[in-house]
């Protein structure tokens, strides 16, 4: 991924933020003529520390075996996860200049690394009730699994589960850095009014975003909550 100097964050806290609120991530691997993509859910693993680093660390990842890319995995295979975060179009009327060119603001975090598929039926079940419960505990409505763990093992069978191996993460924050303060002060404002969803989600990470100094940053400070998704 290309990021420009300006746009490019450090902070493992901010990627990880990124990760925990918007954990559906596009799985790329190489395929026979192009690359393959799947949509999946990302966790990390048991061992990987919350405030560690995201280089040497594990995620747990499932899909479903009649995937043609879960039959393309093998040990070892490369891959690439993408984290998309909230988005939206940006209007030049709040730079109030002219001339002036729309842009669109977004957040992205790609994490490289290498599969390793899992074996047996526990061993995939274990990654599936890992991601349900941490899922319902983050987004749901306090559902018990504990109910459900034989329906599970009944569909068990049709999931590949597999720990990707991080060997390097980047990012993108493309927050309007570019602009000054009075600017982004507007186009927060605009995009915490939009009937969008993603819109209102980028205020806010713009909002707690800017209360971030840079220093605090690179200190690897973990953002405050911003309500995010």
């Amino acid at each position: 991924m290309y990021v420009p100097p300006l746009y490019q964050e450090q902070t493992e806290a901010w990627m990880r933020t990124i990760l925990e609120q918007y954990p559906l991530a596009t799985f790329a691997s190489n395929g026979p003529a192009v690359p393959y993509a799947t949509h999946l859910p990302v966790i990390p693993a048991p061992e990987t520390a919350p405030t560690g680093p995201l280089e040497g660390s594990v995620m747990l990842c499932h899909m479903n075996r009649s995937n043609p890319h879960w039959a393309a995995l093998e040990d070892g295979t490369q891959g690439r996860l993408i984290f998309a975060g909230p988005h939206s179009y940006i209007t030049p009327v709040d730079y109030q200049v002219t001339p002036a060119s729309p842009t669109w603001d977004f957040v992205a975090v790609h994490l490289a690394g290498r599969v390793e598929p899992l074996d047996g039926l526990e061993a995939t079940l274990e990654v599936v009730t890992r991601t349900a419960e941490l899922f319902e505990a983050r987004f749901g409505a306090g559902w018990d699994a504990s109910s459900s763990l034989d329906y599970f093992r009944s569909i068990g069978s049709g999931v590949g589960a597999f720990r990707f191996h991080v060997t390097s993460a980047d990012s993108m924050f493309k927050l309007s850095q570019e602009k000054s303060e009075d600017i982004r002060a507007r186009v927060i404002e605009r995009l915490a009014t939009a009937r969008r969803g993603a819109a209102r989600d980028l205020a806010d990470l713009m909002s707690q975003y800017a209360l971030t100094s840079a220093p605090a940053r690179a200190a690897g400070e973990r953002p405050a909550d911003s309500g995010v998704a």
